[in-house]
């Protein structure tokens, strides 16, 4: 029996992922694609973003989202349950696509696969992991995850703890595919660096392909036969070493706003400055508009856009996930949008 490929999308916060995985559903003609989503926060926002793609495949019963919590810390609960139902359907996919939250730990998804449940029904095609250049080349990841955690093991009374330097070199480590996105926002001689850097940090033979928007065309992101729940111990995850992975470190919750004004974006941007906020993502009800507008943000780089026209009787309401680190003062945040 032909096993389903699937391939995982992972990457920090903000990085493309979703677009990625937008520009697949459209690009991959003749594929019968399914999705699974997770989010991490209250407001699932990456489904209602798919949906409202305008492709004919983006429909309903193919796009799942898991908003229990991280899909890397649920396996067991909420990943191979979801995973079986899209299996056993009388039409499976062709292919299923994974969109992990930005928090995610990739390689427990792989190991999932190897599970006897469905290890003779599926296979992990690739991991493909999304970075924003811009990010990376303001220093967001400078520090090198396996080194911290040698210091901590040489000398525990040591704090070098930095989460989110540790989730982006597990994302590293088990990537079949690197994709370095909104690489238009990058000099080319950065971009040069950047990417001798990433390839210092892979394992032999992983690929680092340069996109704007997420656009990589099916050939190069699908099909890659990885096998990936076969190849588990050349893929190290520096938790491993370290104990159980926690999501402890960050908060997330949603900001509503009744109306919005023409200095939304503006505060947007000021207040993630002011507050260190790591990503802010969401619906906009802008006065006078019969479209919905979507915000992204990723530190203070605020971009928007209007996706499809509110649906009839659809509350239309400003609804923002923000994500920061632990001790993110919620309420100045939301006193600062305006809430």
């Amino acid at each position: 029996m032909r096993r389903i490929p699937a391939t995982i999308v992972t990457g920090f916060l903000g990085a493309g992922k979703t677009s990625l995985v937008r520009h697949l559903i459209g690009a991959a003609t003749g594929y019968r694609l399914a999705i699974i989503v997770n989010e991490f926060g209250e407001l699932g926002i990456d489904r209602e973003l798919l949906l409202g793609c305008g492709d004919e495949n983006c429909r309903d019963d193919d796009i799942v989202e898991l908003a229990n919590g991280c899909l890397c810390c649920t396996v067991a609960d909420d990943f191979l349950p979801t995973l079986s139902k899209l299996i056993d359907r009388p039409e499976p996919p062709d292919h299923i696509l994974i969109e992990t939250s930005g928090l995610a730990l990739p390689k427990p998804l792989v190991q999932a696969f190897a599970w006897p449940e469905i290890r003779t029904a599926t296979t992990v095609d690739g991991v493909l992991t999304v970075i924003d250049a811009a990010a990376l080349a303001a220093g967001r990841f400078a520090d090198d995850p396996a080194a911290v955690a040698a210091q901590r093991a040489d000398d525990p009374t040591i704090e070098h703890d930095n989460p989110l330097e540790e989730v982006f070199g597990d994302q590293l480590a088990c990537a079949d595919l690197v994709i370095l996105n909104k690489t238009d926002l990058v000099a080319p001689d950065e971009l040069a660096r950047l990417t001798d850097e990433i390839a210092a940090r892979l394992r032999p033979g992983v690929r680092i392909v340069a996109a704007r928007d997420g656009v990589v065309p099916p050939g190069v992101a699908l099909g890659l036969d990885a096998a990936a729940e076969d190849d588990l111990a050349a893929r190290p995850s520096v938790h491993e070493l370290e104990g159980e992975h926690d999501h402890d470190d960050f908060d997330s919750f949603v900001v509503t706003l009744d109306a919005a004004d023409d200095a939304l974006l503006a505060r947007l941007a000021s207040t993630i400055r002011a507050h260190d906020v790591l990503r802010v993502k969401g619906f906009v009800a802008v006065p006078g508009r019969d479209r919905r507008q979507i915000v992204q943000a990723v530190g203070d780089r605020v971009q928007h856009y209007f996706d499809r026209e509110w649906e009839p009787g659809e509350e239309r309401a400003t609804r923002l996930v923000v994500i920061g680190k632990k001790g993110l003062d919620r309420s100045a945040v939301v006193a600062a949008l305006g809430g």
